[in-house]
C-alpha cells in the first residue's frame, strides 16, 4: 500500500457543518463583551429601580409626619405657612435673600402641607406642617433621605450629575442592544419540542450550570418587552434626543414643546397697594375653589419682580401625567399662557403630548396602579439578575477544560487499521 494511502484519511460523511454564520458570531461576540463592560452598572440601575418602585407605599408607613388628622376647617393660606416656616428655619434672617421659602404644597386631604426651599449647604429642604394649625411636624434634608440616596444612584450612580448621568445613559443604551442581541441568540433554530422547551422553560432539576443558563436565557426572553420599555423611558431623562424622537414619531413630524419653561410677570403694571395683600394667596384661594379642594396643589412664590406665580395641580394619586402647570402675573393675577408640555390639561393634550407626559409613570409602572408597580419591580429584578447569570455562564465556559481534538484521534485509528492491513 502506498504512503499516500497511509497519510491521507478517507473522506467521511461525519464532517461537521460550517457552524454559525458571520452575523451570529459578531452578534454573540458583542453580546458577551458589551455585557461584561456594562454588567455592574446595569445591575446597580436595576436593583435601585426595584427598591424605588414602592417608595410611596413604604414611606407612608415609615414617615408618619406626612399625614395629619382631617379637620372640618379651612387650610391656612400659603403666605402664612411660608412665614411660619421661614421663622422656624431662618429666625431673624427670615425673608431676606437666601432665607426664603420657595413654595408650599398641599398634597390633599389628610396629608401635611410641605414648605420647601434650597439651602447652599444641605441642598433641597422640606418642612412638613399641619395645614390646619401651622404646627411644624418635621424638617427634612432631602439629600439624607434613604430613597433620595437610592434615586441618586439610579439616576447618576452617586457621581456628579454631568458625569454620572451620562454613564447611566450609556449603560442603559448598551442594555437595549444586549436585549436585542440576546433575542437573536435566544431564537430557536427550529420549532421541535426539545428546542421549544429550551427556549421557554427552566429545567429546574438539571445541574446548576444548566439552571443558571435557563434563568439567563428564558427569563431574559419573558421580560424583553417590559425591559425595553423601562430602558427607553429611562433614557428620556438623560438624552434629550430620545423624548424628542419619540414625540416626532408619535406626532408625525412635529417638534416637542419644552419640558420646562419660564414665564414672566408684567413689571410695568405694579399696583401701589402690592404690599397690602398676597396675590399668591388669592391665586391659591381661587384654584382651591376651582378644583373643589381635590388633588394636590403646589404654589411657587415669585422670587424676583419679573417672576410669575407658578401653580401645579395634580388630580391623580400616585401618578404625575395628569399634572397641570399654570402661571399667573404676581401683580394682577392675570393668567399667563405657558408653552410647556404640562401647561395644558391632560384631556386637551395631543396624543404625542400624552405619551411623553406619561413617560415617568410608565417607567416606574405607576401607570398601571399597584399591579403595574409590581410588574415593573419583577421586570427590574430579572433585568438585574441578567448580568449576574450571564457572567456565570461566561465564567463557566472560560474555566471549562478543552477536550482532546477528535480529528487527531480519528487519524490515529485509521493509520493503525491501514498498518494492520499491510
Amino acid at each position: 500500500m502506498s504512503n499516500q494511502s497511509m497519510s491521507t484519511p478517507p473522506k467521511t460523511n461525519a464532517r461537521k457543518k460550517s457552524g454559525k454564520s458571520l452575523f451570529r458570531k459578531i452578534n454573540d461576540w458583542l453580546h458577551l463583551w458589551l455585557g461584561l463592560v456594562s454588567g455592574l452598572i446595569v445591575f446597580i440601575i436595576a436593583i435601585t429601580g426595584c427598591i424605588y418602585c414602592f417608595q410611596k407605599e413604604i414611606t407612608s408607613v415609615t414617615q408618619p409626619y406626612q399625614f395629619v388628622k382631617t379637620e372640618d376647617k379651612p387650610y391656612i393660606s400659603p403666605s402664612v405657612l411660608k412665614k411660619i416656616a421661614e421663622q422656624k428655619q431662618f429666625g431673624d434672617k427670615a425673608g431676606k435673600p437666601g432665607s426664603v421659602i420657595n413654595g408650599v404644597q398641599y398634597p390633599g386631604r389628610g396629608k401635611a402641607a410641605v414648605a420647601s426651599y434650597r439651602d447652599k449647604r444641605t441642598g433641597f429642604m422640606q418642612i412638613y406642617m399641619n395645614p390646619y394649625t401651622g404646627e411644624i411636624l418635621k424638617v427634612k434634608a432631602l439629600e439624607k433621605d434613604f430613597f433620595r440616596i437610592i434615586l441618586e444612584g439610579h439616576f447618576q450612580l452617586w457621581l456628579p450629575r454631568e458625569i454620572g448621568q451620562q454613564v447611566i445613559c450609556w449603560a442603559t443604551g448598551i442594555f437595549v442592544l444586549l436585549l436585542i442581541s440576546g433575542l437573536i441568540m435566544w431564537w430557536p433554530k427550529n420549532l421541535r419540542k426539545a428546542n421549544v422547551d429550551k427556549s421557554f422553560k427552566v429545567k429546574w432539576k438539571a445541574s446548576f450550570k444548566r439552571v443558571n443558563y435557563d434563568l439567563h436565557n428564558v427569563l431574559g426572553f419573558y421580560v424583553l418587552i417590559g425591559a425595553l420599555i423601562i430602558a427607553i423611558t429611562g433614557l428620556y431623562f438623560g438624552w434629550k434626543w430620545v423624548p424628542k424622537t419619540v414625540y416626532w414619531i408619535a406626532s408625525a413630524g412635529k417638534t416637542m414643546p419644552e419640558r420646562r419653561g419660564q414665564v414672566f410677570s408684567d413689571t410695568t403694571n405694579i399696583p401701589a397697594q402690592t404690599a397690602l395683600y398676597s396675590t399668591a394667596d388669592r391665586v391659591w384661594d381661587n384654584l382651591t375653589r376651582e378644583y373643589k379642594g381635590n388633588g394636590s396643589l403646589f404654589i411657587t412664590f415669585p422670587q424676583k419682580q419679573s417672576d410669575a406665580i407658578t401653580t401645579t395641580f395634580n388630580p391623580g394619586e400616585g401618578t404625575f401625567y395628569k399634572s397641570h402647570t399654570r402661571y399667573f402675573d404676581q401683580y394682577t393675577m392675570k393668567e399667563i399662557k405657558g408653552k410647556t408640555l404640562f401647561a395644558k390639561k391632560y384631556e386637551e393634550s395631543s396624543g404625542a403630548d400624552k405619551l411623553v407626559r406619561m413617560n415617568y409613570d410608565i417607567h416606574v409602572g405607576a401607570i398601571g396602579g399597584f399591579a403595574g408597580k409590581c410588574i415593573a419591580f419583577l421586570i427590574s429584578l430579572v433585568a438585574g439578575s441578567l448580568p449576574v447569570t450571564g457572567f456565570i455562564v461566561w465564567w463557566g465556559k472560560r474555566k471549562k477544560s478543552k477536550p482532546q481534538p477528535k480529528k487527531a484521534a480519528t487519524l490515529t485509528v485509521v493509520a493503525k487499521q491501514e498498518l494492520v492491513e499491510v
